[in-house]
């Protein structure tokens, strides 16, 4: 029973990715302008958010353990700091790419 709930479980999960739909970043990027920029540090012309505390989305990218996997999950999840915005399986992706996007900026 146990590896049956699992097993649908990790393919729901699988599902949900949208493989059959390019990611967007630029328009992950206007999603971010809209509803991140008063808590997070979006963009590098940004000069700060209004809140404190949230991590800007280049620190959230440079960590080694944030994959589109583990956004995507975060994304999903209720935090108590961060307002459910009910995005949609495409918007998580564009959101990620963008964020995620944003790795390959400090590299240069």
């Amino acid at each position: 029973m146990i590896r049956r709930t699992c097993a649908a479980g990790v393919l729901l999960l699988a599902i949900s990715i949208s493989p059959g739909r390019a990611q967007d970043p630029d328009a992950g990027h206007r999603l971010a302008e809209k509803w991140c920029v008063n808590c997070h540090v979006v963009a590098s012309g940004q000069n700060r958010a209004t809140s404190t505390g949230a991590p800007s989305f280049r620190d959230i990218a440079a960590q080694k353990s944030m994959t589109p996997m583990a956004l995507r999950v975060f994304l999903q999840t209720p935090h108590d700091r961060m307002p459910d915005l009910h995005l949609s399986h495409a918007e998580i992706d564009d959101l990620s790419a963008y964020i995620l996007g944003l790795r390959d900026l400090g590299k240069s």
